[in-house]
């Protein structure tokens, strides 16, 4: 598994202190493995201590969060937040609102997200965090008690120069108004301490669009240089129904494609004749509702019970943009047998270890999700520099930055594969590319 004795000793320890800790052993593992070659160039690292300060959170707050229901019931979730690592910048990253939210995923996610921040070339470092609670079928008012009573604890840990939080799954604009009228509410003062904000309150536009089309964006570069090839005229499959994958959906098929597949949590749709994206938005966005909604508008198209299936359909490019371990080895072998050219990572770690390996060993182009989904925190990152100017800037001005940056990302990406002898492998090239930026600051910094 491991080379050196070094970073062998690095994971080793990290299993013994985390041992329940699944998803960010699995990131952990990933990036260590695959960040080997640089370190055996580096013997500063070691002598430094970098791996052991950089696997290891700056802080991690775990809190109690309570709220009142629109019983009048007493209901309690736990709050995170992790400060990452802050060598290139403040602390930037995602609140994530969902049951499945434990220490290990939102300690996976920081670790990613410093890698993913540190790729955008912005001055931003890692965090993430976010609770247990479900916002599915509660009220309005349900949800601002809870985002209320969250930045209640929250505020005393952030702020616009110390750690500037955003949406993720389960957080979009409607919660991130609420957390933000709540931190100026305590605080009594307007600075962007939040992004994914509101148009009228210092929000970007294409912030929304921003992930889905940065994944394109992604894509799209990486097809052109390895494969000479485009989206067009190219069969596409989405994993996933939320912003992510919507806006990839939409943006895929602006470049030519058509998408057959889109899913939720509790099946997929596939619709040989393209999928509806009005239709998608109209169930997803408006009504909240689930995606086998879609064939009430659309008898032609097929309902499958179960997410998992949709890998079984043949197409050029397939995008998970779902959750994490979405797609498994089987998953792998079943795409490339059918010939797919590129699977590019929307969610955060949708691909299992196995299956990323079976992609790079079969010349398949691969966008780890570090560099493919970095479109979302790179337009946050141009969010913080409007509320820093007091500008806006138009949607085309930021949609032509952000397209900028995610060619800049392959770019990195596929020239540290290509200088490490396979430039197939843009798991190591990514990972490499991002660590060694966030190391040569920890090494300038001194030890703290």
């Amino acid at each position: 598994m491991f080379k050196t004795e070094y970073v062998k000793k690095v994971y080793e320890e990290l299993e013994q202190k985390n041992p329940n800790e699944k998803e960010f052993l699995q990131a952990a593992l990933e990036i260590l493995e695959s960040i080997e070659p640089y370190v055996l160039k580096h013997p500063e690292l070691e002598k430094n201590k970098i791996l052991e300060r950089f696997v290891e959170p700056e802080r991690f707050v775990q809190f109690r969060v309570s709220w009142i229901d629109d019983k009048g019931e007493v209901q309690v979730n736990r709050g995170y937040r992790v400060q990452y690592n802050s060598s290139i910048g403040p602390y930037k990253g995602g609140l994530r609102f969902h049951p499945s939210v434990n220490a290990s995923i939102i300690k996976f996610l920081g670790l990613e997200q410093v890698l993913k921040n540190s790729l955008t070339s912005l001055p931003m470092g890692g965090g993430k965090g976010g609770s247990d609670f479900d916002p599915k079928g509660k009220s309005d008012r349900e949800v601002m008690a809870f985002c209320q009573a969250f930045m209640t604890e929250l505020y005393r840990h952030i702020g616009a120069d110390t750690d500037v939080p955003a949406g993720d799954i389960g957080v979009g604009g409607r919660e991130v108004g609420y957390l933000y009228g709540q931190y100026k509410r305590i605080k009594n003062e307007s600075v962007g301490v939040l992004t994914g904000k509101g148009l009228s309150f210092g929000g970007s536009l294409a912030r929304t669009e921003a992930t889905g089309y940065g994944l394109c964006y992604f894509t799209e570069e990486a097809l052109k240089t390895m494969k000479k090839d485009s989206f067009q005229g190219k069969t596409v499959v989405v994993s996933g129904s939320g912003n992510v994958a919507i806006y990839a959906c939409q943006k895929a098929t602006e470049l030519g494609a058509k998408v057959v597949a889109m899913s939720d949590s509790n099946g997929y749709i596939y619709d040989a004749d393209g999928i509806k994206l009005d239709i998608i938005k109209e169930i997803k966005e408006i009504k909240r509702g689930r995606i086998k909604e879609y064939l009430l508008q659309v008898p032609k198209a097929t309902y499958h019970e179960g997410a998992k299936g949709i890998w079984q359909i043949p197409c050029d490019i397939a995008l998970p943009c779902a959750t994490q371990n979405e797609l498994d080895l089987e998953d792998a072998k079943a795409l490339v047998k059918n010939g797919v050219l590129a699977v590019c990572e929307g969610a955060n770690m949708p691909s299992t270890l196995e299956a990323a390996k079976y992609f790079i060993e079969h010349k398949v182009v691969f966008g780890p999700a570090k560099a493919a989904n970095a479109g979302g925190v790179a337009t946050s990152g141009l969010e913080m520099s409007q509320n820093s100017m007091r500008l806006n800037w138009s949607f085309a001005e930021v949609d032509q930055k952000l397209k900028e940056i995610m060619v800049q990302i392959f770019q990195n990406t596929y020239h540290t594969a290509s200088a490490l002898g396979n430039p197939f492998d843009t798991l190591a090239g990514a990972n490499i590319a991002g660590f060694e930026k966030v190391a040569t600051a920890m090494l300038a910094q001194g030890v703290y």
